[in-house]
């Protein structure tokens, strides 16, 4: 039985999907929580949030992703970062995914992913699990109720997590499986209830499609100026760096805070929601996302919380460090209408070192830039990734290279080109560790990260005095209003500096031995640039 508002010439059946139970087309939030609410998937919390858990993954499974190899998309996926799958595996794999899923009632939902009509992909959720259907319904762009009725979806992501894949049949690593099939525009995911393989799986799509139409594809946040949108920033990052903390600027409006193209136009966000990690969250340091936690339909993902209050205990990590809530984008008071923004002024990378080595920001030349964004350093932080449970660092080229389907150097050579072409400023930022490494020193002041940025973004970091970094070569501020001087220079900060000097050392080399992977497909500036 059908139920719901759909395009009639696009139901499941006609795309091959049939023999289901129910299926439930485009429900809004409160159907949703009702049938999630009904199948046990979780209880209705705080103000109508919607809490729930995911079982034992409650993160990404990044080494179960796969790309099906086919002759369209041979020549140009990173096969080195992307494990590859065969088509008749996937054609296997499909198959046995449809057979399991007859009988059960599922929901479809019909969304867009990003805000810029000339560059969004229409995606289609086939979902087992209706609390799914409400966290992309959040994380995407929702169309029109009018415009169901001709949505024709490009892409479709069937979701079942009571389905496990047979290694030895599908061609897979274990019982868990996300597959993207460039040919047939489907993405499978099974036995896995974590709900961010969606959104990133939309995010994936889309970091292969736009750079052939001349789209930076960007793992960032954003936002801009209160009264011009052409004064905009973007913050690159992976989890854990505080692109979603950072971005939600109450003095500046947020585009959004994760997935973003920059085209000829400006900067679009691909998402109509946010997806912010709430460890420690306070409503003294983060009012505005703390706000979201008791909001209708703030879906609420592995957090503990007390059974009669329904209060939420955001410092309790003993289900995951990696809890979670997704709420949609017009939830924070200074969100964009449009989701949408002018060519950017300012480019932040921010990174977490475990090392305690970076100062809190320093300023970075086009060809500096070029260098550690292409390096992507950070530190995973718990919970992120499954078996993550203490910061490691690593180097994630593009500050996201799980999700980037193509050879580094293309989004490099983008962003390269975007920079020059509008003129825009580079930063390092450093959100991580001060005064020593994890586990001696403390992690870097968010209030001090807040005023550095804010000088950043009006333009006045540019007035102060400037030293360069004998380690990596760029330029760090001496000092900065409502900064302490010592903390801007991380050596100064250690007891040892002979330590320091240790590891800062071996930092280096660190950046040295994983760029030369590189060095054959960059310019002479960028190979320049590499360490001071």
């Amino acid at each position: 039985m059908d139920i719901g508002r759909v395009n009639p010439a696009k139901r499941l059946e006609d795309q091959g999907i049939e023999g289901l139970g129910n299926v439930y087309y485009n429900l809004l939030e409160p159907a949703l929580i009702q049938e999630a609410i009904k199948r046990d998937e979780g209880i209705l919390g705080k103000g109508g949030a919607f809490y729930c858990t995911t079982g034992k993954h409650t993160g990404r499974s990044p080494k179960d992703k796969f790309v099906v190899r086919t002759t369209s998309v041979e020549d140009t996926i990173w096969w080195e970062n992307n494990a590859p799958m065969e088509p008749d595996a996937f054609d296997r794999l499909h198959a046995d995914m449809l057979e399991h899923m007859k009988g059960k009632d599922y929901f479809v939902e019909d969304l867009f992913g990003g805000a810029d009509p000339e560059h969004r992909l229409d995606v289609r959720l086939v979902a087992e699990l209706a609390w799914h259907g409400l966290f992309l319904r959040t994380m995407l762009r929702r169309p029109e109720r009018e415009e169901l009725d001709a949505f024709d979806p490009e892409w479709t992501i069937i979701n079942c997590p009571s389905f496990k894949a047979d290694p030895a049949k599908h061609g897979c690593r274990s019982e868990t499986v996300i597959a993207l099939n460039f040919d047939k525009k489907t993405i499978l995911i099974g036995n896995t209830s974590y709900a961010g393989e969606n959104k990133k799986g939309v995010f994936t799509l889309l970091n292969y499609i736009l750079p052939g139409e001349g789209v930076m594809a960007m793992h960032c946040s954003a936002n801009h100026a209160i009264d011009d949108p052409d004064d905009a920033a973007v913050f690159f990052g992976l989890s854990g760096t505080g692109k979603t903390t950072l971005s939600a600027d109450p003095s500046r409006i947020l585009v959004g805070d994760d997935e973003h193209g920059w085209s000829d136009n400006g900067i679009f966000n691909f998402e109509g929601g946010c997806y912010a990690k709430t460890i420690n969250l306070s409503k003294e340091a983060e009012p505005e996302i703390y706000d979201t936690c008791s909001m209708f339909g703030t879906v609420i993902e592995n957090m503990v919380f007390d059974e009669e209050t329904l209060e939420l205990d955001f410092n309790d990590n003993s289900i995951t460090d990696n809890m979670r809530c997704a709420y949609p984008l017009h939830y924070i008071p200074n969100a964009s209408d449009t989701a949408m923004a002018g060519q950017p002024k300012n480019v932040i990378m921010l990174t977490c070192d475990a090392f305690g080595v970076l100062p809190p920001i320093a300023r970075l030349t086009p060809a500096q830039a070029m260098y550690h964004f292409l390096s992507g350093f950070t530190s995973k932080t718990p919970g992120t990734e499954v078996g993550v449970v203490e910061p490691i660092p690593t180097f994630s080229t593009c500050f996201g290279a799980p999700f980037m389907p193509r050879r580094p150097e293309v989004y490099g050579k983008l962003l390269q080109e975007k920079i020059r072409d509008v003129g825009a400023s580079c930063w390092l930022v450093n959100t991580g560790w001060t005064g020593g490494a994890f586990g001696t020193g403390s992690r870097m002041p968010i209030r001090a990260t807040r005023a550095l940025l804010k000088a950043a973004l009006d333009g006045s970091l540019h007035n102060v005095q400037f030293r360069k970094d004998p380690n990596f070569g760029f330029e760090v501020p001496v000092s900065v209003p409502n900064v302490s001087d010592v903390l801007l220079d991380p050596r100064r900060t250690w007891d040892d500096k002979a330590a320091y000097d240790a590891q800062a050392q071996k930092l280096v080399e660190m950046f040295s031995d994983n760029f030369a992977q590189y060095v054959p497909y960059i310019d002479d500036d960028v190979k320049a640039a590499a360490i001071g």
